[in-house]
């Protein structure tokens, strides 16, 4: 079966001017500021206005564990979004921005897929309002005032053995990991091993996307632990300096950007933290505005249910005092097989056994929902090469287990072809959830983690390495222990070895080998296994298939 590229099918579509889309959700020219015809930032104010007001039915769309298969995750969250919009129900789908590094790396564009996309897809994927290149700018900002006041006589007693803030930018290069600065003449600055990260990795983009208002993100710019002195004792960003320029350049990157789908509903398109290495959900302010707008509001974190999903539940529902009312976990039969351990050069030919032997991944995943006290929705994201017999195994298991499940195309059909799940959805949001965190925050450090790995991944325990032990006194006496846990691992597993598919070995210990405080966001960070923050180039990249012509069509963005 042949369908358009992305690309082709976005170019194609009809899009409304978007003051016709705030304009259904009843917004105003006053409420919002245009960036062309087809994107708008939303003013603060309008959050501000309708404070007390009644808030949407939130719904959080997640997935299985990912494969490098790809399951659809965007293109599902998009598509429920139109689904909705065709049985007449007002809605809006609140995603990330993506992160100009995997477009141009190895994933290509994250604007979603087929006939169930955000629109327009070029801008979202390349530059879109700034907003990423906003935290660019802050974060290196803080970087080079850091080296300043080393250079003038580091009265705040530096050690710069311990300088935790990198520099960053939104491209891969495997050459910047680790680099040293300050070479040169007595002008050159003061020598130290530093490295660059990913801007998705920066914590100014976790900070950008938990902040509800521009005030809130310089108070927490400011708390930001950018290295240790002499003493041990953390120095914050706030004794640098700078933090008052740093929200002058994210004013405007602070506002949530309204687009619209293929079939012309309204989405938010604002915060972009990576979910392996941060949160990884879309901006508070983003989804809090959107709750005030319509009825029912779609939100996808990062990843699957075990990443992106707890994190949103105990780090960004907690910060905003959010309520989930439902979960969709979004299926593949693929990926269902992949776990099951076939191979990717396999995975088109029927086995309906294979599929079976993977549905322990899925039932972890609903239970990690139901840890939360949330109702479940599976959606089946149809393939061409799915065998009726695969999808049965499915379908058949989900009804045993009291699981609601729907089948859904919105790949080729678009939004006629997710109206079973929107109908399930409207079905099961209404017999409400009992919405939990899944640890108190003056729980242990090491227990809040423990919970998180055994509870969520199901390995048999997890062991501190002697360096995230020495860490976890330092967060302990500095007071830093009552924040969340942000756990930061391959996302292609439940184990930190992204080779293990399908659930642990039994027995199977989780290494965390470092603990970071993020002070300005308010999670710690614990990394299980190697963890780069900045990625690189695939043996051949997205970009090398990428062009654009004399009157500015792209082509190859996908």
């Amino acid at each position: 079966m042949v369908i358009p590229a992305d690309i082709e099918i976005a170019q194609s579509a009809k899009l409304k001017p978007i003051t016709e889309i705030a304009a259904s959700l009843g917004l105003t020219e006053d409420d919002i500021e245009l960036y062309g015809k087809y994107k708008a930032k939303i003013k603060p104010q309008v959050l501000r206005d309708r404070v007390g007001g009644p808030d949407g039915k939130l719904i959080i769309v997640t997935a299985v564990t990912p494969t490098k298969t790809g399951e659809g995750k965007t293109t599902m969250a998009v598509g429920l979004a139109q689904a909705l919009g065709i049985v007449g129900k007002k809605n809006i789908v609140v995603l990330r921005q993506p992160s100009l590094g995997p477009v141009f790396g190895i994933k290509g564009g994250a604007a979603g897929g087929g006939y169930a996309q955000v629109l327009p897809m070029e801008d979202i994927n390349v530059h879109f309002t700034g907003d990423l290149h906003a935290v660019t700018c802050a974060h290196d900002l803080l970087t080079s005032l850091m080296e300043n006041h080393v250079f003038r006589g580091n009265k705040l007693g530096i050690d710069l053995k311990s300088v935790m803030w990198k520099r960053v930018l939104d491209i891969e290069s495997r050459c910047l990991r680790s680099i040293v600065v300050g070479l040169g003449d007595k002008n050159g600055g003061v020598p130290y091993e530093t490295g660059f990260e990913i801007t998705t990795a920066s914590e100014i983009c976790a900070i950008h996307a938990i902040s509800s208002d521009l005030m809130d993100c310089k108070q927490r710019m400011g708390e930001i632990t950018v290295a240790y002195n002499g003493k041990g004792a953390a120095v914050k960003a706030k004794e640098i300096g700078g933090v008052g320029a740093m929200a002058i350049l994210m004013r405007d990157a602070v506002k949530p950007n309204l687009v619209q789908t293929l079939e012309n509903t309204p989405a938010i398109i604002h915060g972009g933290p990576f979910a392996n290495i941060a949160h990884g959900c879309p901006s508070l302010a983003s989804i809090k505005t959107a709750l005030k707008l319509a009825p029912y509001v779609i939100v996808e974190p990062g990843f699957g249910a075990d990443l992106g999903m707890e994190k949103f539940c105990n780090i960004a529902a907690r910060a905003g005092g959010l309520k989930p009312d439902l979960v969709v976990i979004v299926a593949t039969i693929k990926a269902l097989k992949r776990h099951a351990g076939k191979k990717y050069r396999e995975l088109k030919d029927p086995d309906p056994e294979a599929v079976e032997r993977g549905l322990p991944v899925l039932a972890n995943e609903v239970d990690n929902a139901r840890r939360h006290g949330l109702r479940v929705v599976v959606c089946m994201n149809h393939f061409y090469t799915d065998d009726p017999k695969e999808i049965d195994v499915v379908l058949n298991w989900a009804k045993t287990e009291g699981v609601a499940a729907a089948f859904t195309d919105t790949v080729l059909k678009g939004g006629p072809g997710g109206v079973e799940l929107a109908e399930l959805v409207l079905e099961e949001v209404e017999k409400g959830s009992d919405f939990h965190h899944l640890y108190p925050l003056d729980m242990p450090v090491e227990e809040k983690i423990r919970t998180i790995a055994t509870q969520m991944y199901k390995v048999a325990d997890i062991e501190l390495s002697s360096e995230a032990r020495k860490d976890l006194r330092k967060i302990v006496k500095l007071g830093f222990d009552k924040m969340p846990i942000c756990m930061a691992k391959t996302p292609l597993s439940l184990t930190d070895n992204q080779n293990i598919q399908g659930m642990p070995p039994e027995g199977y210990v989780l290494p965390i080998v470092k603990l970071k405080p993020s002070t300005g966001v308010g999670f710690i960070v614990a990394y299980c296994g190697d963890i780069s923050t900045l990625p690189a180039h695939p043996s051949k990249p997205a970009a090398n298939d990428m062009d654009i012509d004399e009157n500015g069509v792209i082509k190859g963005l996908s």
